[in-house]
């Protein structure tokens, strides 16, 4: 063998080394989308969990995340996952219900107005929940809050139902629940949007009125645009970490490991995080908007109207049996 061919096998074989090397190396990416802003507390809290994936795995294990709705709102992003273009998705209760549908109504207007109450439900309920999830392809990393949803409006006070009739209030495309909410007060034009949506419409004035958490509203830049809160409320908000089951299963068992535990690391410090950080932001709208204070009789006619929501979504939205499982647990 000549002196030519012989360099030329040992580069060949150095390249191949290299490259083999390069592949044993690279690290395992995972990618998971959220509607969060990046600098949001969500987003701070996922950022820590990134870097502790990576340190536990020793850069065998990175998380990508895409924020502020970069993959779509999230009935885009369950749906990306189920097509294998995206691991996970942090997501409301809208986006674990595109999952499994009955996570969703632990979300029931007026079911529950406190995180006792809902903790004693999710706890209840969770294995089934997560089960559900499993059988539709996806496994929960950990359940999260998003915070106790407000009525808010803009230029308008709200203190019965029937005060929204001619109004535009947000509507969320993926949402099941608040179609049936808007339909049985009746005379409303509400707007369907996604997420990224709303804050264009309230700049226009296409919406003037929303249901939703004080620090969701004040991150997604909402709360700018009204006015006026009424300081009932009329759900808590939740939320999950959700990745699909084929994804976690093409990991090693100990990069596996590893994102499940620290998975249920983040969401926990998220619940404790989000309660906190929520309360916070209802005070500091409290002391910008105006205050609607509800009557005890005002206070009736909301639960008389999310009582009769319940009854419907129990009528094909969800099973009549969970509805009622739900509804002893607020009592």
């Amino acid at each position: 063998m000549n002196l030519r061919r012989r360099t030329a096998l040992a580069l060949l074989a150095a390249s191949l080394t290299l490259a083999l090397s390069a592949e044993a190396s690279a690290a395992e990416v995972v990618k998971i989308g959220t509607l969060m802003p990046a600098a949001s507390p969500w987003g701070q809290v996922f950022k820590v969990w990134a870097e502790a994936v990576s340190k536990k795995s020793d850069g065998k294990l990175e998380l990508q995340f895409f924020f502020n709705g970069q993959q779509g709102d999230e009935g885009a992003m369950v749906g990306k996952m189920k097509a294998g273009q995206l691991d996970g998705a942090a997501v409301t209760s809208v986006g674990l219900g595109k999952i499994y549908k009955a996570t969703l109504a632990l979300e029931m207007p007026g079911l529950f107005s406190s995180w006792a109450k809902l903790d004693a439900a999710r706890d209840a309920m969770k294995g089934e929940f997560e089960k559900g999830m499993l059988d539709a392809g996806f496994t929960s990393l950990g359940w999260i809050d998003v915070g106790q949803s407000h009525l808010m409006s803009k230029s308008f006070s709200v203190r019965v139902p029937d005060q929204l009739k001619g109004k535009k209030p947000f509507q969320w495309r993926d949402d099941d629940v608040a179609p049936i909410l808007f339909q049985q007060i009746g005379g409303v034009t509400p707007v369907p949007l996604n997420v990224p949506e709303v804050l264009p419409q309230l700049n226009t004035g296409g919406v003037d009125a929303l249901f939703a958490p004080s620090l969701l509203a004040e991150q997604l830049q909402w709360t700018s645009k009204l006015d006026t809160i009424v300081d009932q409320t009329s759900s808590c908000s939740v939320g999950g970490l959700a990745l699909g089951s084929k994804r976690l299963g093409a990991l090693s068992q100990e990069l596996r490991t590893i994102l499940l535990e620290t998975g249920k690391i983040a969401a926990s410090a998220l619940t404790k995080r989000i309660r906190s950080e929520d309360d916070a932001a209802f005070a500091r709208l409290k002391g910008k908007m105006t205050v609607v204070t509800l009557s005890a009789d005002e206070q009736g006619k909301w639960a008389t109207l999310f009582k009769q929501v319940r009854t419907r979504l129990a009528q094909g939205t969800f099973s009549a049996a969970l509805v009622a499982k739900l509804e002893t647990y607020a009592k």
